[in-house]
């Protein structure tokens, strides 16, 4: 992974639950904070879903542009009943070598405290492109 991708800020879409964009900004080779804004469909009308993650990376030694990530966030959906939760996002990430993008697959399970309770979860397949 070169230090344009390491040290830069990636724009793009995720899709899954909830869908829109996504945005990773890169501390070092094994750190950066994501944030997402998106529409989330599931079982209310048309909600949004703001989040934002501080990920840790994990390189494969075989592959060196593969890393599996784990984190902690935080999420917001505004909605007539809004909800605010605790994040817990793991997946991986694939850091293209001759192009400035990278494409990640990632599950999260979520603890929401607002307005009750409950555990939720979120899940999705992106691009970002870095500048």
């Amino acid at each position: 992974m070169d230090n344009q991708k390491k040290n830069g800020i990636g724009l793009g879409v995720i899709l899954g639950e909830p869908t829109g964009a996504s945005v990773k900004y890169w501390l070092s080779n094994n750190s950066a904070f994501d944030i997402g804004a998106a529409w989330s469909l599931a079982d209310r009308n048309e909600a949004l879903h703001m989040h934002t993650d501080f990920l840790w990376h994990s390189w494969f030694r075989n592959e060196q542009n593969l890393a599996f990530y784990y984190g902690a966030g935080a999420r917001v959906i505004f909605a007539d009943d809004a909800e605010a939760g605790i994040r817990v996002p793991v997946g991986l990430t694939y850091v293209f070598e001759s192009i400035p993008f990278d494409l990640f697959l990632e599950a999260v399970p979520i603890l929401d405290f607002a307005p009750e309770t409950k555990l939720a979860g979120n899940g999705g397949v992106g691009l970002r492109y870095y500048f």
